[in-house]
């Protein structure tokens, strides 16, 4: 026992990482996670931009830095460090694939600074950034569009199905909802004169509204 106390606790005991080691480590992670932040300001400007996700991507990122220096000081500390994390439960449900990219990206780079290989962070970075503008490039199918029409005569649907087939290729009755005098329309169409498409709706008799939505969604080829 005495010898495997020896070969493995002191012989691994501590490794020679100094203070301007790890402070170097730190700022390399501090500037590359700075960086993670700018790519997803710029990447989410057209969507739902969290702040406090972007803030908590540089936070995450130097405390992985420091945990991995950590572990990298003493075997026993790495031991004591997995046993504590492994009871950390997080409950924040991230539902945005892109989201959960970013905080990867964010926890790969502090892996990365904190066990001294900070030129792979930057490689990393750069090539992901490259491959996220060469792939927002590439064109990809139009969302369609919702169109639902409100109406005062329940037999109008006939009438409103002729209309969209003069400006819309392709189009789907989403749903109906009727009652003993009125009939809600919701179609998925897709057009490219929309407004004229509205137009003519609204002069069908019995029509009493007709609203055309586009949303930034999922689509569907």
């Amino acid at each position: 026992m005495e010898i495997i106390r020896k070969t493995f606790f002191d012989g691994y005991a501590s490794a020679d990482i100094g203070m301007k080691a790890v402070f170097m480590a730190l700022l390399v992670a501090l500037a590359i996670s700075l960086y993670i932040y700018a790519v997803y300001r710029g990447i989410t400007s057209k969507t739902f931009y969290s702040k406090n996700f972007n803030l908590s991507l540089i936070g995450v990122c130097l405390i992985t830095t420091a945990i991995i220096a950590t572990i990298q000081s003493s075997v026993v500390v790495s031991l004591g460090m997995v046993g504590a994390l492994s009871i950390v439960r997080f409950r924040t449900a991230i539902k945005n694939p892109m989201d959960l990219m970013f905080l990867f990206w964010s926890i790969s780079v502090g892996i990365i600074c904190g066990a001294g290989h900070a030129i792979f962070a930057v490689e990393l970075s750069l090539v992901l950034t490259l491959a996220i503008l060469v792939l927002e490039w590439v064109p990809v199918g139009k969302a369609p569009m919702i169109l639902v029409v409100n109406c005062d005569d329940i037999d109008a649907e006939r009438k409103v199905t002729e209309h969209v087939k003069q400006y819309a290729k392709h189009f789907t009755v989403k749903s109906r909802n009727m009652t003993m005098t009125t009939l809600d329309l919701t179609i998925e169409v897709r057009t490219n004169r929309a407004s004229d498409l509205i137009r003519k709706l609204i002069e069908i008799p019995g029509i009493r509204s007709a609203n055309l939505l586009q949303h930034d969604g999922e689509v569907t080829f």
